[in-house]
């Protein structure tokens, strides 16, 4: 599947761990890359969805068409699909969730 990226920098952030480091701390950027490697395998989203630990779901009202999978308890990894059997992943952002 490819894997496209809304920014230069989420793509600079998954290509050298470094920089999700930089931006998110260790621990999420760790989980971002790892994250984006589960999707890249992914052959549809079925397969994502039976992943529980991943806890992937469709987002409604504004984020209708987007999709979430958690990254850590409060961020999480939001993408949109093109294509019925997971052509391509957009990367869209990471999110807070929830405030602090």
């Amino acid at each position: 599947m490819e894997i496209r990226f809304k920014t230069k920098s989420l793509q600079k952030q998954y290509e050298f761990s470094n920089e999700a480091f930089k931006a998110y701390g260790e621990q999420v950027g760790r989980k971002y890359i790892q994250r984006i490697n589960i999707i890249k395998k992914s052959r549809n989203i079925e397969e994502l969805k039976s992943i529980r630990t991943l806890r992937c779901h469709p987002l409604k009202g504004d984020r209708k068409g987007e999709w979430s999978i958690i990254l850590t308890g409060f961020y999480r990894l939001i993408f949109t699909l093109h294509g019925e059997n997971l052509e391509i992943a957009r990367i869209e952002e990471v999110s807070k969730h929830y405030d602090d």
